[in-house]
């Protein structure tokens, strides 16, 4: 059975990459960072989310010795010149608290009219593996609401409508957080990284 270390240990997106990878690696087992032995997980200090995602996916191959996957996203808004970006888990400080970056972000924007809080989730996951290295970038366009919706999803989805779910249902589009999973992963810049990068993940497994 092939196996790809993920270096995360947050469940919801373990399952996301499980649920992406699956059908494209068939039988592909996913391992997270509290399935292999302890080791010191590297500071993500990066100036990108390639970079991050890097960092990570390089350290979790060099400790586990598996073909590893990881991923650095967040939320890029334009009124705010880009931030919080790549420290979007953090936003608030630590520990990281998406409760408290909620609140914070809707802090900053409380005065910004709508037509100005546009904004985009970007990711980048980042392969590492005996015969080489990879990294494939996406985005999700979208707009930060003023309040929160939504009991799925994780970080900032409760307060993120996104331009594809804006097209297709109107002004009173669902947030991240109110899609079902399918939905969510049909449009979600995690989503399309994984499923551009799945091919080479299945041709490096042989």
């Amino acid at each position: 059975m092939p196996r790809i270390f993920v270096a995360s240990r947050n469940a919801k997106k373990l399952a996301e990459m499980h649920r992406i990878l699956e059908p494209l690696v068939p039988g592909v087992e996913v391992v997270g960072l509290d399935d292999v032995a302890f080791y010191d997980e590297p500071v993500e200090d990066g100036a990108t989310f390639e970079d991050n995602a890097l960092i990570k996916a390089r350290a979790g191959f060099a400790a586990t010795g598996l073909p590893s996957v990881a991923d650095d996203s967040g939320l890029c808004v334009d009124a705010l010149n880009g931030m919080p970006g790549v420290l979007s888990a953090r936003w608030s400080g630590m520990p990281k608290d998406d409760a408290r970056n909620n609140r914070l972000l809707l802090e900053q924007l409380h005065d910004v009219p709508d037509v100005r809080r546009g904004a985009h989730f970007a990711c980048a996951v980042a392969f590492v593996h005996a015969g080489g290295e990879l990294v494939v970038e996406a985005r999700m366009e979208g707009r930060v609401i003023r309040e929160l919706r939504g009991g799925g999803g994780f970080g900032y989805d409760v307060l993120f409508v996104a331009d594809d779910t804006i097209a297709a249902e109107g002004a009173d589009a669902r947030t991240s957080a109110e899609l079902s999973v399918a939905e969510k992963d049909a449009i979600s810049h995690r989503g399309k990284a994984l499923r551009e990068i799945a091919p080479r993940i299945a041709a490096a497994l042989g």
